[in-house]
């Protein structure tokens, strides 16, 4: 614990993402000024990167550049200095489309280097894909997070980011508790964590665990020195029983953590200087 004490933790809130919906919980934010207000409550909780999808009326997925837009400039005006991070993930578009909003030039963008298995589908990721992507988001300046669904995807990203293909520097995600991905092991986290710090020892990273498994695997991520992420995209309840109120509730149990581990709440300046941003 002592060589943790005192490391700033960054806390990214996935305030939407493409899959609940109000009738899930009525707190999921669908239209960007729901989105802008949630996110300013989870950022006021102790959020420094908040990472967005859009929808459309109907709450389906979209990845509208415009929605992405309106949802940018709401982020500068209400939270202040905040990372903004969009999402370029299967289920809001196909192909280039997902790409659409990186001449936006949000800080961040997330970004899959593989495919796998979801819960009724193929997340496809396609090598052609990837190699566009990446080469928008150097041609943009936008930051990648990696969001890894597998051990291959980490390996792929730090050779990825070796050949010179990721902008500013490596940040991977563990993403555990998908459906048909990887499961919430935590010998398969400690195995991730010695991965980075093998083969990519000056790489920053983080992880989220999706539905029951998220407060999980915000405390391994908090425990091992790593970074974490909550919110309503990758899971709507605080218990079997209890619907969580608000992104905010969710970031505030995580940042509770960090206090129970003795690791303060990183600020959004901490956060840029850690990413390099």
């Amino acid at each position: 614990m002592a060589e943790i004490t005192g490391k700033p933790c960054i806390l990214c809130c996935a305030i939407t993402g493409s899959v609940p919906t109000k009738s899930a919980n009525p707190a999921v934010p669908i239209s960007v000024s729901e989105q802008i207000e949630s996110s300013h409550a989870a950022f006021e909780a102790g959020a420094s990167i908040i990472h967005a999808h859009v929808r459309n009326d109907d709450e389906s997925p979209s990845s509208d550049p415009d929605k992405f837009a309106a949802l940018q400039e709401g982020l500068l005006k209400h939270c202040p200095d905040v990372i903004i991070q969009f999402s370029t993930g299967g289920r809001s578009g196909a192909g280039q489309e997902r790409g659409g909003m990186l001449p936006l030039r949000p800080d961040m963008a997330s970004f899959s280097v593989g495919s796998n298995n979801f819960p009724t589908r193929v997340y496809e990721n396609p090598p052609e894909l990837i190699t566009w992507l990446a080469s928008e988001m150097r041609e943009h300046q936008v930051m990648p997070e990696i969001e890894a669904f597998d051990l291959s995807h980490i390996l792929t990203a730090i050779e990825m980011d070796k050949a010179g293909l990721i902008h500013n520097k490596l940040y991977v995600q563990f993403v555990m508790g998908v459906k048909n991905a990887m499961p919430a092991d935590k010998a398969v986290f400690d195995f991730y964590v010695k991965t980075m710090a093998d083969r990519a020892p000056d790489a920053p990273w983080c992880a989220a665990g999706v539905g029951p498994n998220q407060i999980v695997v915000n405390e391994w991520a908090i425990a091992a020195g790593g970074h974490t992420r909550a919110g309503l995209e990758d899971n709507v309840r605080l218990d079997r029983d209890t619907l969580a109120p608000s992104n905010a509730a969710l970031i505030a149990r995580a940042a509770d953590l960090c206090g129970r581990y003795e690791r303060p709440v990183a600020t959004p300046l901490q956060a840029r200087a850690l990413l390099g941003l």
